[in-house]
């Protein structure tokens, strides 16, 4: 679909995910707002054929990531009717056998490793720009996301947080944390799992631009047309020649020693009895006793 407008907090089709255009930015939006837009694998496998539809289309010069309704992403889908973690997808970020009817650990390393490890990785392999577009919350796997892009627009009541120590695990799968927010502040988002501010991001240099929710759209597209402006092969030359910089700072070899740590902490929950989430789920995860902190950047 093309159109010259884009309206987040009702989409125009009944789709996981949908694709728009507007003056040569391909707009991508996570279409599951009855759930925050919880990741489930028809949401991650739509979102890559949409980003694939994007960089094979020689019109497109920037991709935007959405999010539905009054949030960006509340992570990954770890309960709603529509989670669908046992069907069965063909690979594209990972070479390894099917997950479906393995057991245990090698069911979970096989999944991970595809529809959250390797899917950002090989998002943030897009040779054009992409741009996420936040609002509300931003947690988890919602970070993932955001972190995948080159760039992110927050609205000013966008809020982010990384709360899966609660589960006894170390972070989410694409562990960028101490590259974006700084080792110090990544300790204490995860330590705290605390959620913290658009503003604060925008201080920390994790968020470019920080914008009142009303004008998110139009100040993120103003963005972009001006990035579409620039030599197309340049710009990828140059996000290229800035995330090879990134991995020689170590932040590949990290998420990989950190992944056998996430999965290390799936197995011991599991072995201790509490099952591999440590017991949580997702109305435990969200209650208002783990989900507000006491942070004032919060």
């Amino acid at each position: 679909m093309v159109t010259e407008g884009i309206n987040m907090d009702t989409p125009d089709v009944d789709e996981v995910v949908t694709y728009e255009v507007t003056s040569g930015v391909a707009v991508v939006t996570m279409n599951r707002p009855r759930y925050r837009n919880a990741q489930n694998s028809a949401m991650t496998y739509a979102l890559d054929a949409a980003f694939s539809r994007a960089v094979n289309d020689d019109d497109i010069k920037v991709i935007v990531l959405a999010g539905a309704g009054e949030h960006f992403s509340a992570g990954h889908d770890i309960g709603t009717p529509e989670r669908d973690h046992n069907v069965r997808y063909e690979n594209r970020a990972v070479l390894w056998w099917d997950h479906v009817d393995k057991p245990a650990g090698d069911q979970r390393f096989a999944r991970e490793a595809e529809v959250y490890l390797g899917m950002c990785r090989r998002w943030r392999e897009i040779p054009k720009p992409t741009i996420a577009m936040v609002q509300g919350a931003c947690v988890a796997g919602g970070l993932m996301l955001a972190w995948a892009c080159d760039l992110i627009v927050a609205a000013d009541d966008a809020f982010f947080s990384d709360p899966v120590v609660r589960m006894g695990i170390p972070g989410v799968e694409y562990f960028a944390h101490p590259w974006v927010l700084g080792p110090r502040f990544a300790k204490e988002i995860l330590y705290t799992g605390e959620r913290f501010s658009a503003q604060r991001a925008y201080e920390i240099g994790m968020v470019n631009r920080v914008v009142p929710r009303s004008q998110l759209w139009n100040q993120t597209l103003s963005l972009a047309t001006r990035i579409a402006a620039m030599p197309q092969f340049g710009l990828a030359l140059a996000k290229r020649a800035v995330n090879q910089c990134e991995d020689h700072m170590g932040l590949r070899n990290g998420m990989e020693a950190v992944f056998g740590l996430h999965h290390f902490a799936h197995a011991h929950n599991a072995e201790i009895g509490t099952g591999p989430l440590g017991g949580m789920d997702a109305k435990a995860m969200t209650s208002p006793a783990n989900a507000e902190g006491s942070s004032s950047r919060a």
